[in-house]
């Protein structure tokens, strides 16, 4: 097993921690927020921001680097990381939430899932084993199970059938990787929807495998705040102090802290480059619209407090001008920017816990952020 964790401080009055993660030659400081690269890029940005950015651990997905480049174009350049020149860590989901994100392409079977790709409409099939060999090519430093990942709403039967499947097939990804690790490392997937029992029942059977870290998935997938509250709050003192704890798809400032609050180590989301090219950007005193009116004239940075190179060179002014005229720098400048902001963020978040200010930079945060302001 090549990925070690320890934990290195925890509040007083929530489950909030800080630990290091050592991971694919790796040292990093959790909580972390990972940018993700679905296709091998963080979009607008090249290998070299992200290296800039300080980022050492990024997220890629299996299903769309499985159909394009594809296992033979990865396996030639001896995996992801050489392909797309980022030498640091990298993880990979499994797949299972475009089982769910493109329900209708997919068909569930006994031993996986056949679907027909969105790009051509060729039919393929996902397996547990098949879904390691996929990250196998990719060389990710962790990978995950295939899962299924029951929507929002559905009953009981359905959520039951959900975690039958995913128990099994997370049993049965456990035994192909066990044959050969291969210094990759494998995160089972706790489903249940919002349901407290049988979240408990997923945590209790996926921990009870020695997997190296664990993972929560089927959150913040259209439960309404106050339900995906009440899960983390329900599953918070059952999960094992040992390993990380990820928390996938999630990435808003406020569903962070929430998370944090509740023993989440790791997090990733689309939200903060998707938003950049949006014209949405995230600064010390809340988010601020690139596009509107009043930064015609504004000579000002986004955000006189941030120390990237981005405000350190360029006005609102200019950022404007660039998004209303759909220049191409205006995606890149303005996701730079909120990549620097996270993790910034992550690391106020840190030091909060490890001074015992949690709480109060929890409530500050939330004030800047909150509904009404995100």
């Amino acid at each position: 097993m090549s990925l070690r964790f320890t934990e290195r401080s925890r509040d007083k009055s929530t489950y909030a921690r800080t630990g290091i993660l050592e991971v694919g030659g790796q040292t990093i400081e959790t909580p972390i927020f990972m940018p993700v690269g679905t296709r091998g890029s963080v979009k607008s940005l090249n290998s070299e921001d992200i290296l800039e950015l300080e980022y050492q651990l990024i997220l890629a997905n299996t299903y769309h680097l499985y159909l394009k480049p594809g296992t033979d174009v990865l396996d030639s350049f001896h995996g992801l990381k050489s392909f797309m020149s980022y030498g640091r860590a990298l993880l990979t989901d499994s797949g299972g939430f475009q089982v769910f994100s493109l329900a209708s392409l997919f068909k569930f079977e006994e031993d996986g899932v056949r679907f027909q790709s969105h790009i051509d409409g060729s039919y393929h099939k996902f397996t547990p084993a098949s879904v390691i060999g996929v990250q196998r090519s990719i060389g990710s430093d962790i990978m995950m199970v295939l899962d299924d990942c029951a929507p929002f709403g559905s009953n009981l039967a359905r959520l039951e059938l959900a975690l039958d499947r995913t128990h099994r097939w997370a049993k049965e990804s456990w035994e192909v990787w066990q044959k050969n690790p291969n210094g990759q490392n494998l995160f089972p997937i706790v489903q249940g929807g919002v349901n407290e029992s049988l979240r408990k029942r997923s945590l209790d059977f996926l921990q009870e495998i020695p997997f190296p870290g664990i993972a929560i998935g089927g959150l913040s997938v259209g439960e309404p705040r106050p339900e995906y509250i009440r899960i983390l709050e329900s599953m918070a003192p059952y999960l094992d102090s040992s390993r990380p704890r990820y928390l996938m798809g999630v990435g808003t400032v406020v569903d962070i802290l929430d998370g944090v609050r509740n023993g989440i180590d790791m997090f990733d989301c689309v939200l903060p480059t998707r938003n950049a090219r949006n014209g949405q950007v995230f600064t010390s005193y809340g988010k601020l619209n690139l596009r509107n009116e009043t930064h015609r004239l504004s000579e000002n940075p986004i955000d006189p407090e941030c120390g990237c190179k981005v405000c350190k060179t360029y006005s609102l002014g200019y950022l404007r001008h660039l998004h209303k005229v759909k220049e191409l720098t205006a995606f890149s400048l303005s996701t730079y920017h909120n990549l620097y902001f996270m993790k910034e963020f992550m690391q106020k978040l840190r030091n909060s816990i490890e001074k015992g200010e949690f709480d109060s930079f929890s409530m500050h945060w939330k004030n800047l952020f909150g509904s009404k302001n995100y």
